[in-house]
């Protein structure tokens, strides 16, 4: 049996488990042992081993638990719901300005935690009920809040650009940079769409009531402590290392330990609180690195086939694809992949192909690290099966059905493509952040 064959059974077997119902890591990692057994007999025992190693010495690992636990101190502890509310009250009187704040709030709750599951709870939960209450139209707020949270895998500490980073290879410092202005784009996307659909039909997002606004400016600037305190926390994550004064483990470390004492100060830390917060980081860190583990001993079995070399001879000799060719029809899979699969899956099944083929048809594996970031967006929000769709359908009261949901997303899908196809066109919107900060 040739090596072609082999790698491409490997892939059916591995699709095959995971419709299954498989876990991710198990359907993976046993198709990837049970191969390499069976093509290098015992000696393939070694690869899983040198893989745990191979994990277990990256230092960079530690910022996983650390920005995890990060996020679901700020979740827990309330911290979220009072910057909604702080945007509440100052953006409400502007058609769609609802939505606007909860698009400024994602973009806050990704740059404090790095997961989007994070943000589409805290969106369902606070800001979803909020909008319908004051007659947004239903399509459009369920639309903004999926759009808003998948920000959650692009804007640093984005814990996906952590897994790509281990996976390809690549410095998840300039990774982070990397994601830092596509994700202030793709924010500034959804905003200005937001604002001209609310302008020409301001139905759509009305604004706050005469009432509501009927605080006084004490009251509103008081508001804006809260809005201080999420700044705080981003610039003691972000800031200080884009100014050198931390490295990237001590940055989580601080981003930790800063989310702990904002809680402490806000008199909301209690036993209970930290009792949830920690079970719920120790089994989200233990999912992520038995996934990473099973993807390093794949793409082992994979360099020893040598099917990377294979599909590049079956792209560009065989097919005689050019590499942009090659590139979008690399993403056009991630799409078609994200109808079933979630961002790590997608990962960890084809990285062993592409991020080696990304390398020899001379792309930046930096910046196509941010292409596969933002491509996992919008395949999380594809119809029919797209991963957000069903999480938000799951999360959202009863009125609003699977056929509103998917008929809120096009929009944004179409928003999240011309976002995709800019930094696509000008790589430098992606690079030119870690080429200035590097370049000190």
């Amino acid at each position: 049996m040739s090596y072609e064959m082999i790698a491409l059974l490997m892939f059916s077997s591995m699709m095959l488990m995971l419709l299954t119902g498989q876990r991710v890591f198990g359907a993976i990692g046993f198709v990837a042992t049970a191969a390499a057994l069976l093509l290098w007999g015992d000696g393939g025992s070694e690869m899983a081993f040198n893989a745990s190693i191979k994990l277990m010495n990256w230092y960079p690992l530690l910022t996983l638990p650390l920005f995890i636990y990060m996020g679901y101190m700020l979740s827990e502890s309330g911290i979220a719901s009072d910057l909604y509310h702080m945007l509440h009250v100052w953006m409400g009187p502007l058609r769609g300005g609802l939505a606007i704040g909860t698009i400024v709030l994602m973009v806050a709750i990704s740059a404090m935690n790095g997961l989007s599951v994070a943000g589409m709870a805290i969106g369902s939960s606070i800001a979803l009920p909020e909008m319908l209450k004051r007659n947004y139209d239903k399509r459009m707020v369920t639309g903004v809040i999926q759009a808003g949270s998948s920000l959650g895998i692009l804007v640093p500490p984005s814990i996906v650009l952590i897994l790509y980073g281990m996976i390809a290879r690549q410095p998840v410092s300039q990774l982070w940079l990397a994601g830092v202005m596509p994700g202030l784009l793709l924010a500034t996307l959804f905003i200005l769409y937001i604002l001209i659909r609310c302008r020409m039909q301001p139905e759509l997002g009305p604004p706050l009531a005469e009432h509501e606004r009927q605080l006084s400016w004490r009251e509103k600037i008081a508001l804006l402590n809260a809005g201080v305190l999420s700044l705080v926390i981003i610039f003691a994550v972000i800031g200080l290392f884009v100014m050198g004064v931390t490295s990237l483990v001590e940055s989580s470390a601080v981003g930790a330990a800063a989310a702990t004492v904002a809680a402490w100060s806000k008199g909301r830390l209690n036993r209970q609180v930290i009792d949830t917060i920690l079970r719920r980081t120790l089994d989200i860190s233990a999912m992520f690195m038995w996934i990473i583990l099973a993807a390093l001993c794949f793409g082992a079995v994979f360099d020893g086939l040598g099917a990377v070399k294979a599909i590049e001879s079956l792209f560009l000799e065989k097919w005689g694809l050019t590499p942009w060719e090659v590139l979008i029809l690399m993403q056009i899979t991630y799409i078609v992949m994200g109808m079933f699969l979630d961002d790590t899956a997608m990962l960890v099944i084809v990285a062993p192909l592409y991020i080696p083929l990304v390398k020899a048809l001379g792309f930046n594996p930096i910046w196509y690290g941010v292409l596969y970031t933002i491509t996992c967006q919008i395949a999380y929000m594809t119809p029919p099966f797209g991963y957000n769709l069903f999480l938000m359908k799951a999360m959202a009261p009863k009125e609003i059905t699977l056929g509103d949901i998917y008929h809120s997303i096009f929009p944004f899908v179409l928003v999240m493509i011309f976002g995709l196809a800019m930094v696509t066109a000008f790589p430098q919107i992606a690079m030119w952040l870690p080429e200035a900060v590097y370049a000190r």
